[in-house]
């Protein structure tokens, strides 16, 4: 694999694929997995991917956890986040939805609730569903695939956007049953926490300090601890940690940056605080981790 650089998705390639049916390259549909060319060199994502697996089974990293599919699982891939070493067994099964950021966006925006369960589906990408939930999502998918094949219907696109959040809501029911339903969802919270998950993704290379992202978000540093920890049970640092993490994992698993530039871009004073920061969280050290990897 050359681990020079880890290139990006591109949703107007997938639109091309033979067999799929795409709208102006916001979202793609393939219902034939197996004949999808799939890269074989770590690629980072920059639209969405849902898949349902429905026989034989797949694995491949995120960022650099290994993720299992077999029959009854689906699995959610958002952006930013780094996908490799992806195999399927020869009878693989399954429905595939590719979603542009912008257009997903579209279908959950001001829907707070449904965005933080969402969210929640970054650190927990894949779930397993029941029979009655497998056709609940077949049916949507080829409920969507049939109006976007109705090029003659002017409300296309604004159809297939409505049974999106449709089915949005049920994916998201499955992760709320997932994750308990014991308590109320605090909207208000919800919405702190999405905004800062948000906010961590997009900075987290050069800044990781409470205090700044409180003050992006227009609230005090514990106000935003005591909402996120509300709603996931971790603290900020620990999340700020987490996506530090993945990012040094992922330079040092797919890149032959040596440590010195990858403390240059990830923003730490020097190699040695980097290297006891990655040892605090990982029991050892980066050239350690390198080798093993």
């Amino acid at each position: 694999m050359n681990k020079q650089q880890i290139k990006e998705t591109n949703i107007a390639i997938a639109a091309s694929w033979d067999g799929v049916v795409s709208i102006d390259e916001d979202i793609v549909l393939a219902d034939q997995i197996a004949a999808i060319p799939v890269p074989r060199d770590a690629r980072r994502m920059n639209f969405i991917l849902i898949v349902l697996c429905t026989q034989g089974s797949l694995k491949y990293t995120l960022d650099t956890r290994q993720i299992i599919a077999t029959p009854g699982d689906v699995f959610i891939i958002s952006e930013r986040h780094v996908v490799n070493n992806y195999e399927a067994t020869p009878d693989i099964k399954g429905l595939a939805i590719l979603l542009s950021i912008d257009f997903f966006r579209e279908i959950i925006n001001n829907v707070s609730e449904l965005s933080a369960i969402l969210l929640y589906a970054r650190n927990f990408p894949i779930m397993k569903l029941s029979e009655n939930e497998i056709s609940t999502f077949s049916v949507y998918f080829n409920a969507i695939k049939n109006r976007m094949l109705d090029e003659s219907n002017h409300f296309r696109k604004a159809l297939v956007r409505t049974l999106m959040q449709a089915m949005f809501y049920d994916l998201s029911n499955v992760i709320y049953q997932t994750r308990g339903a014991g308590e109320q969802p605090l909207k208000r919270n919800e919405i702190i926490f999405t905004r800062f998950i948000k906010l961590v993704e997009e900075h987290c290379r050069h800044e990781r300090r409470v205090g700044w992202y409180a003050q992006q978000l227009n609230i005090t540093p514990k106000y935003l601890s005591e909402s996120v920890k509300s709603v996931s049970r971790r603290t900020p640092n620990e999340w700020i940690d987490n996506y530090v993490m993945a990012e040094i994992r992922v330079m040092l698993r797919n890149t032959t940056n040596n440590i010195k530039k990858i403390t240059e871009e990830l923003n730490f004073p020097n190699q040695s605080f980097l290297g006891k920061f990655f040892k605090e969280h990982s029991g050892m050290s980066p050239s350690k981790y390198r080798r093993k990897e």
